[in-house]
Order: structure tokens, then sequence, then C-alpha cells
């Protein structure tokens, strides 16, 4: 909860800006980023100052060619962003940080349950022919984002579609490619969209729906459904994905993985 203690506590006046990564969150960034070779010329810029720049892009939300002229070229780090996005290496880093996460709070590092959703995204106006579709259920153009997260509302797994694609393909397609990252998922948990056999077959993952009551008028709070919610709100602080202005998919996918790694390496390096 945001309170005036807490909001002192989390306070980041000591860094140049507020995206900048402290000491012990690059400690738990920094092994999972490529080292300098040891022939070959040497790095114009250190590791470090291109990921502030990547995650100055996400916070804030700004165009690569706007970026402050402390941070290395535009150029630089946007070329960087692609290299790190192509190798998967923030879902590595949000895959090991969602176990570390959970060891903390004392919970087993591979969760057996989970919650899964979708978000539509407008687009900004970019985009390759083809991936961009049309919501007629939130009357969106764009993207759509699905999300498998745990009961706690950690990112899983991550996927991004055309905004036109049924949810049901979305979360087979999810549920399907978990079965690697989290073999001892059991159970998921989603809304009346994922009904049927398409999602019910995908993979082992028992599927419960959680739907209204019956009789409700209004809204009202799901049980279990609200984890997922919720964590699209964290991520969506994050104004780079207030709308989707990727030209690739892959980008868009590291984006929205790269928001849930960084509030699990803000939650570890917060001192016990």
């Amino acid at each position: 909860m945001w309170t005036p203690a807490a909001r002192a506590q989390l306070a980041r006046r000591a860094q140049p800006y507020a995206t900048c990564l402290t000491d012990a969150e690059w400690a738990l960034v920094a092994p999972f980023l490529p080292s300098p070779a040891g022939t070959g010329r040497p790095w114009s810029w250190p590791m470090r100052r291109v990921v502030d720049a990547i995650l100055y892009v996400l916070r804030t939300g700004c165009a690569w060619a706007h970026l402050p002229r402390d941070f290395p070229p535009p150029g630089t780090v946007h070329r960087w962003f692609l290299r790190l996005s192509r190798s998967g290496t923030f879902e590595r880093l949000a895959h090991a940080l969602a176990m570390a996460d959970r060891v903390r709070v004392g919970r087993e590092a591979s969760p057996t349950a989970a919650v899964l959703d979708a978000q539509s995204a407008r687009s900004g106006g970019v985009g390759v022919k083809g991936v961009r579709g049309y919501d007629a259920g939130k009357n969106v153009t764009g993207r759509k984002r699905h999300a498998l997260v745990d009961t706690g509302g950690r990112l899983l797994i991550a996927a991004v579609s055309p905004a036109s694609l049924h949810d049901s393909h979305g979360g087979a397609a999810l549920l399907t490619m978990s079965r690697r990252p989290w073999p001892f998922l059991a159970r998921c948990f989603a809304d009346r969209a994922y009904a049927g056999p398409r999602v019910a077959q995908a993979s082992s993952v028992a599927v419960t729906l959680v739907g209204r009551s019956p009789g409700q008028k209004g809204f009202a709070v799901q049980p279990r459904r609200w984890v997922v919610e919720r964590s699209f709100a964290w991520f969506g602080r994050c104004r780079r994905l207030a709308r989707d202005h990727e030209a690739t998919v892959s980008s868009a996918v590291a984006f929205f993985t790269l928001a849930a790694a960084m509030i699990l390496v803000r939650r570890l390096a917060q001192p016990l």
C-alpha cells in the first residue's frame, strides 16, 4: 500500500534517474547478461548503462531517439535491446526471479497452480502487417497480451498475438508452452472465455473456470481471477505498455516480460 512511510522507503533519490538500477538490483540482473569478450573491439559503453537506458524507455514510454544524452546513443541501446530480446534473456531473467521470490516467501520454487487471462492493447500506429487485429469484444485494434501468472501474481509465461485471436487460442498455446519451464503446474484458473476442448486438451493442466455467480449484477471481484488482473495493473505502470508501440511481436513480449521481471528485481533487492 502506498503510504508515506512506504514511499520514503522506496524512494530512489540517490540514482540519476528513478529507473536506474541500484547496486543490489544490478547484482540480481548482471548474471543473465552477456559479458565482454576477451578478444575483439572493447565495448564503448558498460552493460549497466545500456540496461538503465532500456528501463528508462520501458518506464517512461519515450521513443528510443528521445533518450537523455547521458545514456548511451539510442542506436546502441536499441541494438542491445533487440539482441537481448531475441536471445530470450528477459524470459530467463523473469523465470529465475519468479522462482527466487517464491522461495523467499516460503513457497516451492515451481508452482502447481496458475491463473490465465489476456489483455488487449491498442496499437500505437506501428507494426508489421498481419500481426495486428481487431478485438470486437473490447473494441480495440492492436495486439493481445496473454499472461500466465502464479497465485501470487508473478509472471510465469507470456505471449503476444493479434487482438483478433480468441483468448482460447492464446490460452492453449501458453499452457502448452508452460510444460517445460514449469513442469509441476497442475491446475489453472481462468474465465469462461477459456471454456471448451481447445484449452482443456492443450496440456495435462486441469483448467478450472471461474465466472459470475448466478444472478450477479454489476462488478464483483472473482476468486483467483483478480490475481492476474492485479498483475496487469502492476505491469501497466510502465508507460511503454500503455499502448502497443512495437514493430515486432518479439519486442512486445520482451517489454512485457521485462516489466514483470523488474517488479521482482525491486522486491528481491529490498533489505530484509
